[in-house]
């Protein structure tokens, strides 16, 4: 057989680039294509969680069990060195969000950008209510249900505090694998924060001793309005009964002596028995908070708005509003009128 000349060896090589750059460019143009692709068959709400520890071969597992087509195990590796993700994945929660391709998954990954779940502590709310609402939260993690509210106190590093007004109404930010007592220790130094604003920035004269009887206040006016413009009024009737030496006489301090026994009904048998919480039998502020205070309550509380009134009654009409008055005769007609009002929504309800 004859031995290639020096031309035939010059054909053989350049043909051997030839077909070598055509492969390499093939399988450029089949990485490009896979690392820029947006995934296919990810099922609506996808995500994937890379634990502590894991390897890239266990997180590609997590992948394919999510729903990633399983398979091209060296294009991933390539990519997570090209876009220095290997060796770099951050731990946490990450959206498969419909679209996306690899190399954002992974730059994704790298960077820490994970699921940002939220929970809100509504303005008004009980602690009661807080606690059956951490524990509806998913994907948080429980760990205060087994807690009496004097343990959970002592969790947060706040041993013999009544909880109770203590945890700042917010939407608060969290990732898997937080837990509930990691939220409430946010919203106890939130609210602690918010209290020593509002009382360092008081107005002067005020009839409450101390921080803790404005977080008081504050709960109590929280709980008597929604309308965001009469919580300064409603504190000032207060301040002024406070003054006088007047009961409060507010419904929601009943309510909320009455614990569990309240069905959705004050009667006068409850305005007369006698608790702590009782501001129609007891003169001053009830002992502790009766619900969570929000920012404006508690600035409400300690700048009340100035006038003459001493009493309120809701207007009746469905708007959440009050009638204010100077005078118990003033404060007796505009309860005849919404107890009119009220009747004559009866009717037309009927």
């Amino acid at each position: 057989m004859r031995k290639p000349g020096k031309r035939g060896l010059g054909v053989l090589l350049a043909v051997a680039v030839l077909l070598a750059g055509a492969l390499g460019y093939a399988a450029l143009h089949r990485y490009l294509g896979f690392a820029d692709a947006p995934l296919a068959g990810l099922p609506a709400g996808a995500s994937v969680q890379v634990a502590r520890g894991d390897s890239f071969a266990r997180v590609l597992d997590k992948l394919h069990a999510a729903g990633v087509p399983a398979g091209r195990a060296a294009e991933w590796q390539l990519l997570a060195r090209q876009t220095g993700a290997a060796g770099r994945l951050q731990v946490g929660e990450y959206a498969l969000d419909p679209g996306i391709t690899p190399r954002q998954l992974l730059l994704r990954m790298r960077e820490g950008k994970v699921i940002s779940h939220r929970f809100t502590i509504v303005e008004g709310w009980t602690l009661r209510e807080l606690r059956a609402a951490l524990a509806k939260a998913q994907p948080l993690r429980h760990e205060i249900d087994t807690l009496d509210d004097a343990a959970l106190m002592r969790a947060l590093g706040h041993p013999g505090q009544y909880p109770e007004g203590r945890f700042l109404p917010e939407t608060y930010a969290y990732t898997r694998g937080d837990s509930d007592l990691d939220l409430l220790g946010r919203a106890h130094a939130a609210m602690a924060r918010a209290l020593d604003a509002a009382w360092e920035a008081r107005v002067a004269d005020l009839p409450l001793r101390t921080k803790e009887e404005a977080l008081v206040l504050a709960s109590i006016v929280e709980k008597e309005t929604g309308v965001a413009e009469e919580r300064a009024q409603i504190a000032g009737v207060f301040v002024r009964r406070l003054r006088l030496g007047m009961r409060l006489q507010t419904d929601p301090t009943v309510i909320y002596g009455m614990g569990e026994r309240y069905a959705g009904n004050i009667r006068r048998a409850d305005l007369l028995a006698d608790t702590p919480y009782n501001t129609y039998t007891r003169a001053g502020l009830p002992p502790t908070p009766i619900a969570m205070p929000g920012v404006a309550a508690l600035h409400a509380a300690t700048h009340p708005a100035p006038g003459d009134a001493l009493y309120f009654v809701a207007v009746g009409d469905g708007s959440g509003r009050h009638v204010f008055t100077r005078s118990l005769s003033e404060h007796q007609g505009a309860v005849r009128d919404y107890l009119r009002r009220y009747r004559q929504q009866r009717r037309q309800a009927q």
